[in-house]
Parts: structure tokens; C-alpha cells; sequence
């Protein structure tokens, strides 16, 4: 679903776009006229959702690099051409990927060496992307980035504090390029995700993690289309006065400022 919104004649690039979130973004805006760079580590993954895309009508290509190996970045975006919207959606919260249990490590049982990948993906992946995608977003005069980021980043969550510190700081950095590029009529803006459903559940059915949806005003986890609506509206000509924002997407998880 669209909303109206129509980006014919624009040319996106969604990072971690192959599962989950990323490939909702990347159906939506492909669905709203977009041409979709579909990023992933895996090839296969890259290109089920382009399948996807172009079955539907959409036109899109696959764009398999590692977001934390800058001159992969650097070199997939030359090879790919200018892209008008990035969304930054590849992140992880660890190898291990446990989020929400209870016997996850507290800061003073990790080492640094527990907080690279953390800070590797979050946030140096976000950096480096940008930084790729921006010289032809100011030769072009117009762009738009969007940043995925958790609520960790703005309330904190016990057990994961690297994870949070790179969400946090992929934050900072976008308002930080928002200031810099906003006068050549580029926005950057953030939305930060509660805890995702990203099975295919529909609402009703989502019984499951009830300790956390409990914690929810909306009692569900949230849907991938939840961020896909805000990413494409952000994406759009329709936001060209906002900028240096962050957007909770999170069913009323935290209603912290």
C-alpha cells in the first residue's frame, strides 16, 4: 500500500532489503513508482524480493555488497549509478540475536571485542552509506535518506547496550548530516522500530511474546508494512520540510520525547 504516494521517477537503494523489514520497504516503494536497488549479503535473497518487485509491475536490481566493507560500498554504488533515496535498514543486534531474554550478557561480562559487529553494522554500515550515496544527491539537488534505527536508541534496553549505543549514534550522525545537506534540499530522518513481527502473523493471530506485547498500547508486535508506511512517506517529495527527525514506529511502546 502506497498511500497516494508517488515516487515515479526516482531511484532507491534499501540496504538488508532480501527479509524481513527491507523487503517491505523495498516492495513499497517499488509498488509507489520507484526504481529499487535490493541490497543483501545473499544473492538468492536479493533476488527473490526483484522477482518479487517485477512480478508485480516494478522495476528493480539486485545490489549484493557487505555494508560494513567501505570499498564494497563505495564500488557497488558506482556500479549501480545515482540514487536519489537510501533507506540505511541493514542491522542486527548481535550474532547471537536473542533480544528479550533475560540471561543476555550485561556490559561487565562483555569485552570490546563483544561490540564490534554491533557497531560495525548499526552504525559504521550507515556512515559508509551515506557517505557513498550523498555526492549525487547534492549534484542532483534533491534526496532523501532514512535511517532505521530501535527504540533502544532512545530509551535504552537492559542486556544490550553496544546495540543500543550504535542505533543511539546512527541517530546522532543523521541529524548531524541533516544540517549539512539540508540546503541542497536532501532530508535525513530516522524511524525507530519497537519489537517486529516479522513471520507473517497477522495481528490477530500474534499471541506469541506476550511479556512483550503486554509492554505495547497497540497490543501487537509490529508489522514490517507498520515501517514500510513511514519509510515512504519520508522517502517522499510530501516530507520535504522535515529533516533531523526521528519517528518512533513502535504500537506506543515508549512515548519518551
Amino acid at each position: 500500500m502506497t498511500y497516494g504516494i508517488d515516487l515515479s521517477g526516482h531511484r532507491a537503494l534499501v540496504t538488508g532489503a532480501g527479509q524481513g523489514v527491507g523487503r517491505e520497504i523495498a516492495t513499497t516503494l517499488a509498488q509507489a513508482g520507484a526504481e529499487v536497488l535490493v541490497n543483501d549479503l545473499v544473492l538468492e535473497r536479493a533476488e527473490a524480493v526483484v522477482g518479487e518487485i517485477e512480478g508485480a509491475g516494478g522495476v528493480a536490481r539486485p545490489a549484493v555488497f557487505d555494508v560494513t566493507d567501505y570499498d564494497a560500498v563505495v564500488a557497488a554504488f558506482a556500479d549501480g549509478g545515482p540514487i536519489d533515496i537510501l533507506v540505511n535498514n541493514a542491522g542486527n543486534a548481535g550474532r547471537a540475536s536473542t533480544m528479550g531474554r533475560e540471561d543476555l550478557a550485561t556490559l561487565v561480562q562483555t569485552e570490546p571485542s563483544d561490540w564490534e559487529g554491533f557497531i560495525k553494522v548499526n552504525l559504521y554500515g550507515v556512515m559508509y552509506a551515506v557517505r557513498a550515496a550523498l555526492p549525487a544527491m547534492i549534484d542532483a539537488q534533491w534526496g532523501r535518506v532514512v535511517t532505521v534505527i530501535s527504540d533502544t536508541a532512545r530509551v535504552g534496553e537492559t542486556h544490550m547496550p553496544a546495540y543500543s549505543a550504535a542505533k543511539a549514534g546512527a541517530a546522532g550522525f543523521c541529524r548531524s548530516v541533516a544540517r549539512e545537506v539540508g540546503r541542497h534540499n536532501i532530508t535525513v530522518n530516522c524511524v525507530a522500530l519497537g519489537t517486529m513481527n516479522t513471520q507473517g502473523i497477522p495481528p490477530e493471530e500474534d499471541h506469541g511474546l506476550e511479556h512483550i506485547v503486554k509492554k505495547y498500547v497497540i497490543r501487537r508486535r509490529g508489522l514490517p508494512r507498520d515501517i514500510a508506511a513511514m519509510v515512504t512517506f519520508l522517502a517522499s517529495p510530501a516530507a520535504e520540510w522535515i529533516t533531523g527527525q526521528t519517528y518512533p514506529v513502535n504500537g506506543g511502546y515508549s512515548f519518551a520525547l
